[in-house]
């Protein structure tokens, strides 16, 4: 039995590539998380792949070059409010901070060690092991969660409070 057969990540990312927004809109989604949507999935895809892959596969090359570029996509326009808007949710809406994905409010709120390191998620920056594999399932069950899904879309509740966010911001 090789690695790929034996690796949890490899059963985890199994998981994610079963999922599906078939019964969603994403074209009525809002912009803004639908970006922070897909760049979560590639943050989690990435770390499975390093965890089940050989760093210098073809896979992870790909996804390095892809997550490059993303970087810089991260500051076009309303996007760059998402990680303020987070914090904000924290402090004056904390019900919809709590309803967030933990991926979510783990790498955006400034009070939490957790974050992107290399485009692989790291929990505790002190924690050298590889991120378990049942946070990851857990993160993408929170990202494909029905609930969740329906507050993507442009008239959300969550939609509303960003766009009232972006407004307060660039209106003052």
């Amino acid at each position: 039995m090789g690695m790929l057969e034996e690796n949890e990540y490899v059963r985890i990312m199994q998981k994610l590539y079963g999922k599906s927004l078939i019964l969603e809109d994403p074209s009525d989604f809002h912009p803004v998380l639908h970006f922070y949507l897909l760049d979560a999935l590639a943050h989690i895809d990435f770390t499975l792949c390093m965890l089940a892959y050989n760093y210098m596969s073809p896979r992870n090359i790909m996804n390095m070059e892809y997550m490059r570029w993303r970087l810089d996509e991260e500051r076009v326009g309303e996007r760059a409010h998402f990680a303020d808007f987070i914090n904000w949710l924290k402090e004056e809406h904390h019900e919809k901070f709590e309803e967030l994905p933990m991926l979510w409010t783990g790498i955006y709120d400034r009070d939490d060690p957790a974050s992107y390191r290399g485009f692989r998620i790291v929990l505790n920056p002190d924690d050298r092991r590889p991120i378990p594999a049942e946070y990851l399932s857990m993160f993408i069950d929170e990202f494909f969660d029905r609930r969740f899904l329906q507050q993507l879309y442009r008239e959300s509740s969550l939609a509303r409070l960003f766009d009232e966010f972006v407004r307060s911001r660039t209106s003052a």
